[in-house]
């Protein structure tokens, strides 16, 4: 399995050469101002949800993301690094935009800007250049890395798939509501996804993470698909278990903003701990 992390030595020594990496950095308007990775374009994905994930808005916010890539000038024929302050969730969430999409060669700096400046590598605070023109990024969409709405309740009760609700434990029960009903996908378990990452921001070793994953009956065996509120950290979720190893993972990509505003689907209320 290609990596899906890159960190910040590798990517400054692949700065250095000719034909370098697109670096896009997801963080919002502001911290990018204040300092960014030389040469990085910005793009922060953060509100561009999708809260109805049958195929026609599903094909609408497609065109969307495959637009603002091409704005900044993504192609398939170059490798896309994605960062923000760790490895978090804005970032995942372009990753795994660009998987969905296709795109052979899309990491993330593990560790993030705050890994990078404690290193001491070079900041800038003047903007790139933007491409004079946008790109053609051509999609050869891989569905395998995203869950609908139809593919969640196709799942539900079957041993060989595991949810997981990666939102925080009140999330999950209920007892904080961000939808028209609290609560959680039936039968999914909990793990937040802030638990994948170390202390200093990073992803935890392969080894790690598939031990917290496996306590709670998420094996390789099964397929996984994750979810949160809006995708994003559902996002992340599924950037840890690809690096533990697990082959089969999918982002519920309308989540709890999709599942908990649907009347007509069924939801849990699982007790807090």
């Amino acid at each position: 399995m290609a990596s899906m992390l890159m960190p910040p030595a590798e990517l400054a020594e692949r700065l250095r050469r000719a034909g370098g990496p697109c670096v896009l950095d997801a963080r919002p308007a502001s911290r990018f101002a204040a300092g960014h990775i030389p040469g990085a374009l910005h793009l922060d994905p953060f509100g561009i949800s999708l809260i109805d994930s049958r195929p026609a808005p599903l094909r609408a916010w497609e065109w969307v993301m495959q637009h603002l890539f091409e704005l900044r000038g993504v192609i398939r024929e170059q490798p896309v690094v994605v960062y923000e302050d760790d490895s978090g969730m804005r970032a995942a969430r372009l990753v795994w935009a660009l998987a969905l999409f296709g795109h052979p060669d899309a990491r993330l700096v593990d560790g993030g800007f705050r890994r990078w400046r404690s290193e001491g590598l070079a900041i800038e605070r003047e903007a790139a250049a933007e491409p004079s023109a946008a790109s053609t990024f051509v999609v050869a969409r891989n569905p395998e890395v995203m869950a609908t709405v139809e593919d969640v309740l196709d799942a539900l009760g079957r041993r060989d798939v595991a949810i997981v609700d990666v939102r925080s434990r009140a999330e999950h029960t209920g007892a904080l509501v961000r939808a028209a009903r609290g609560g959680a996908i039936p039968g999914a378990v909990h793990l937040e996804y802030t638990a994948n990452l170390t202390p200093d921001g990073r992803f935890r070793e392969p080894s790690e993470l598939r031990s917290m994953y496996e306590a709670l009956g998420v094996t390789s065996d099964r397929e996984v698909i994750t979810y949160c509120q809006g995708g994003y950290r559902a996002a992340q979720s599924w950037i840890a278990l690809r690096v533990a190893g697990y082959r089969r993972v999918r982002s519920y990509v309308g989540s709890w903003n999709e599942w908990g505003n649907r009347t007509d689907l069924p939801i849990a209320r699982p007790h807090g701990t």
